[in-house]
């Protein structure tokens, strides 16, 4: 795909050919070098990438003493840095001074080449991620050496063309962040309106006189080769389908056991649910739907069990006390906290949708 009046051939040479990389190093140990004073380096770890906002980072968690970015590769900010583990080849760019260690590249000598934002798109489509896969011998990537980086192929318009491309992926990476932003304001609202109707009120019935629990036997093993038109919820939502079903009722499914454990999801219709999730089914004058919502930010922290994988048995937390008003009451709250919980879905819907629209252009301009 190219855009009207572009129609120069572009170029394909090797990374190596138009990219230099210089990796990060460590002052070791590095807890003599970490510090907490407000002159120290920004310390940039591949952890500090959870906050970064569209491929570009502007804080960090850490910092260390001047004597330790001595020791360290000194980066400025709008360089590029490539990790070179656990984010497989993701590239960021830098609005903050700093040192990076061995878990990044810095990407240099590239300004006769490439426009930065461009570049920037192109090391993070999917044309470079396949390569990577490629060249590590069609294995998960879990770390990146120089070698593999600079054997992959990098294709190059004229910069004209580059600037072209770039702008107008640069829209659409911008509706996706004004997009998770409405997400996130409307997740704070619900929140917020939760601590409101919930936790500031005055606890006054047992959750297990408003629900009754009940368990699955049923395994992941069980459900590989079925097929069918209702679905089977595992932790993570709707994992298959079958021809059958246990549960023919609205009911909340509540992870009992591991990471997720406390976390909660709603069904309706006829489904099914794995052995480790517990369902609960609503008793008489109780909108069940209210007592999703108010689960859904419950802290089952004390009720947890287990040194190793978490636990949680309904005779626990079954005696813990909940607000629950009227019936009419309910009905009100619930329907306020379902309208914003819809608008949440159906703005996660458009946000897929925005992605997916990149995620084809990207590959229809990057083949």
């Amino acid at each position: 795909m190219r855009f009207p009046g572009f129609t120069e051939e572009w170029e394909v040479k090797k990374f190596s050919e138009y990219i230099k990389l210089f990796r990060g190093s460590s002052p070791r140990p590095i807890v003599n070098f970490v510090t907490k004073d407000k002159n120290g380096v920004n310390w940039i770890k591949i952890g500090d990438t959870k906050n970064a906002n569209n491929s570009i980072i502007n804080n960090v968690e850490e910092k260390i003493t001047i004597e330790g970015a001595r020791k360290s590769r000194k980066v400025t900010s709008g360089e590029l840095i490539l990790a070179n583990s656990m984010s497989f080849g993701k590239v960021y760019q830098l609005s903050i001074d700093g040192c990076i260690y061995d878990g990044w590249f810095v990407l240099r000598e590239y300004e006769n080449y490439f426009e930065k934002s461009f570049l920037l798109q192109l090391l993070n489509s999917d044309y470079l991620q396949k390569q990577y896969k490629r060249l590590s011998a069609g294995g998960i990537v879990q770390n990146i050496s120089s070698e593999i980086v600079y054997e992959t192929i990098l294709i190059r318009p004229s910069f004209q063309e580059q600037q072209k491309i770039a702008s107008f992926l640069s829209l659409i990476d911008e509706r996706i962040q004004t997009q998770i932003k409405i997400i996130e304001q409307l997740k704070t609202l619900i929140k917020g309106l939760h601590q409101k109707l919930f936790f500031l009120q005055t606890p006054n019935v047992k959750l297990k006189d408003c629900v009754s629990c009940h368990s699955s036997s049923l395994t992941e093993a069980e459900i590989l080769n079925e097929t069918g038109i209702y679905p089977i919820f595992g932790a993570t939502g709707i994992i298959s389908c079958s021809g059958n079903y246990q549960i023919d009722e609205d009911a909340i499914m509540i992870i009992k056991d591991g990471s997720g454990v406390g976390k909660v999801q709603y069904g309706t219709g006829e489904f099914s649910v794995i052995g480790t999730l517990n369902y609960l089914t609503v008793k008489s004058d109780v909108n069940l739907k209210y007592i999703f919502f108010c689960l859904k930010f419950f802290n089952f922290e004390k009720y947890k069990v287990g040194s190793g994988i978490p636990h949680i048995y309904f005779k626990d937390y079954g005696e813990a006390l909940i607000y629950c008003p009227s019936l009419d009451e309910q009905n009100k709250i619930e329907k306020l906290l379902s309208s914003i919980d819809e608008k949440i879905n159906l703005e996660n819907t458009l946000l897929q949708k925005l992605k997916d629209q990149k995620k084809h252009l990207l590959q229809n301009l990057f083949i």
